[in-house]
C-alpha cells in the first residue's frame, strides 16, 4: 500500500485534530487531556485527487508518569516505519520543549521525507511565533491551524506533490467482512488481534481500558481475508465514567453497528457477566452475527465435562437466541485461535446466504400448511400460501397467509427454529413476518 502518511509529535499539539480533518472523520478521539490517542490508527484522505493513507499516533514522550509510555513510543516509531511521509506536528504556544527535539531526533534518523506543522497559529499574534523550530534543523516549517484549516493547503500541496497517481484507488475495506471483537476491558482483544498479525499492532497492558480507539486491521492470511476491528472494553456505566471513556464506548457502539459479525470475548475466569449479556442483547437488536469466544480457558480448572457445563450456563443466559457458536480459546497459548476465524467466515457465509424460493416453499409448505399450521384462533384458521426470503443484509422471511394477525409469537419461534435446522443460520439472527396475502 503506497501514499502512506503518519503524524506524529508529543502529546497534545493537535495530531488527532489534523487526523481527522484530514479523513473527514471523527474517527480519533480528540480531548483536552494529554496522551488519549495510545495505539496506530489509520484513515483515507485525499488531496486534489492524489489519495493517501494517514497513521494517527500517540503523542511520544519520555520520562512522563504514563504506565503505557514505553508502549506508545513502539506504537510511534512502528507508524514511522510503515510510511513514506512524516507529518511532524509542534504546538507555536508551548514553543520548543525537550520532547520535540527528541521526536526530531528520532526523525533525523529515519531516512523519512518529513514536514514540520507548527500547529495552533489561530490568530495573526500567533503568525510568527514558529520560526524559532527551524533549530531543528528539519527544513521548511508551514504554520497551521488544525481546529480551523487555515494553512492545512499549503502542507498538504508539499504533502502529495511526489506521490503516485491513483485514479482507481478503492477503500481497501470495501466488501471485505468486517468482524467486531467486542468484550468488557481486559477479556484479551488486543492480544487476540496482535496474535493473529503476527505484530504488537495494538497495545496490551493488564489495565482495563488501555484500548480507547477502534482500530482496524486487514488480516489476509491462511485464506481469510477480514477486516478486524478491535474495540475499547465496554464496562458497566458508572458515575465515574469520564469524557474519553464516554467516546470510547460510543466508537465501540459504532463498530458493532458497521459490522457483519462480532466475536463477544468473554474471561473464562470471571465468566458471563450482566455486561456481556447487555453486550450480547447489543449485537442481536443491530441483525449482526455472532461468535462467542471464552479466553483465557487455560486458567480454569478442567475435567471432561466443564465445557460443556459452561456452555450450557452460556446458552441459558443467552436464550431465547442461544443458537449461537462458542470456542474455547487461549489466546496467550495460541490455542483454538485459527477456529474461531473459521467459525466467523461460517456465520459471515450464512448471514449472507440467498435461498431460492422454490427451496424454501419445497422444505417448509408441508410443514407449516399440513404437518403443524398456526393453531386456530376463535374457530378461524390460518392458511399460509408460500414462503420467500427478503432482499437483505441478514436473513429475512415473509409467510404469505391469510389472517396474519392471528399468527402469535410462539409459532413464529417455532418457524424460526424450522428455519435454523434446515439451513444451519448459527450464529446468524433471523427475522420472520407473516403478511396479508
Amino acid at each position: 500500500m503506497g501514499n502512506i502518511v503518519a503524524i506524529v509529535g508529543r502529546p497534545n499539539v493537535g495530531k488527532s485534530t489534523l487526523f481527522n480533518r484530514l479523513t473527514e472523520s471523527r474517527d480519533a478521539i480528540i480531548h483536552s487531556e494529554a496522551g488519549v490517542t495510545r495505539d496506530r490508527h489509520y484513515g483515507k484522505s485525499n488531496w486534489n485527487g492524489r489519495q493517501f493513507s494517514v497513521i494517527d499516533t500517540g503523542g511520544y514522550i519520555k520520562g512522563s508518569e504514563d504506565e503505557f509510555e514505553t508502549e506508545i513510543r513502539k506504537q510511534v516509531q512502528l507508524a514511522i516505519e510503515e510510511a513514506d511521509v512524516i507529518i511532524f506536528m509542534l504546538d507555536v504556544k508551548d514553543g520548543l520543549t525537550p520532547n520535540d527535539e527528541e521526536v526530531a531526533e528520532m526523525l533525523r534518523r529515519c531516512g523519512k521525507r518529513v514536514l514540520i506543522a507548527a500547529n495552533k497559529v489561530d490568530n495573526a499574534l500567533l503568525a510568527n511565533d514558529y520560526v524559532e523550530f527551524y533549530a531543528l534543523g528539519l527544513g521548511e516549517i508551514y504554520p497551521i491551524s488544525s481546529i480551523s484549516g487555515s494553512g492545512t493547503g499549503e502542507l498538504l500541496d508539499e504533502l502529495v506533490k511526489d506521490f503516485e497517481d491513483e485514479d482507481n484507488f478503492e477503500d481497501e475495506f470495501d466488501g471485505i467482512p468486517k468482524i467486531a471483537v467486542v468484550g468488557r476491558p481486559n477479556v484479551g482483544k488486543s492480544s487476540f488481534i496482535n496474535v493473529l498479525i503476527g505484530q504488537e499492532r495494538n497495545i496490551v497492558h493488564n489495565v482495563a481500558g488501555t484500548t480507547r480507539d477502534s482500530l482496524y486491521t486487514r488480516y489476509r492470511m491462511f485464506d481469510f481475508d477480514f477486516v478486524i476491528v478491535d474495540t475499547a472494553g465496554i464496562r458497566k456505566k458508572n458515575r465515574e465514567m469520564n469524557d474519553v471513556e464516554f467516546y470510547s464506548v460510543m466508537r465501540s457502539i459504532r463498530s458493532i453497528e458497521n459490522s457483519d459479525v462480532c466475536v463477544l470475548m468473554l474471561d473464562a475466569s470471571q465468566g458471563l457477566e450482566s455486561q456481556d449479556i447487555n453486550l450480547f442483547s447489543l449485537i442481536h437488536r443491530n441483525n449482526k452475527g455472532v461468535v462467542i469466544v471464552v479466553n483465557k480457558w487455560d486458567l480454569i480448572d478442567k475435567d471432561s465435562n466443564t465445557h460443556l457445563k459452561f456452555e450450557k450456563q452460556i446458552r441459558e443466559r443467552i436464550s431465547p437466541f442461544d443458537d449461537v457458536p462458542i470456542v474455547f480459546t487461549s489466546v496467550i497459548n495460541k490455542q483454538r485461535i485459527y477456529k474461531v476465524l473459521e467459525t466467523v467466515r461460517k456465520v459471515h457465509a450464512s448471514r449472507s446466504r440467498r435461498i431460492a424460493t422454490s427451496d424454501l416453499n419445497e422444505k417448509l409448505l408441508p410443514i407449516v400448511k399440513e404437518q403443524n399450521p398456526p393453531p386456530a384462533v376463535k374457530g378461524k384458521y390460518v392458511k399460509i400460501k408460500y414462503v420467500m426470503q427478503l432482499k437483505t443484509s441478514y436473513p429475512q422471511f415473509v409467510f404469505y397467509c391469510n389472517l396474519p394477525q392471528y399468527v402469535k409469537e410462539p409459532y413464529k419461534r417455532f418457524v424460526e427454529n424450522k428455519l435454523r435446522e434446515f439451513y444451519d443460520f448459527n450464529g446468524v439472527p433471523i427475522d420472520v413476518f407473516f403478511r396479508q396475502k
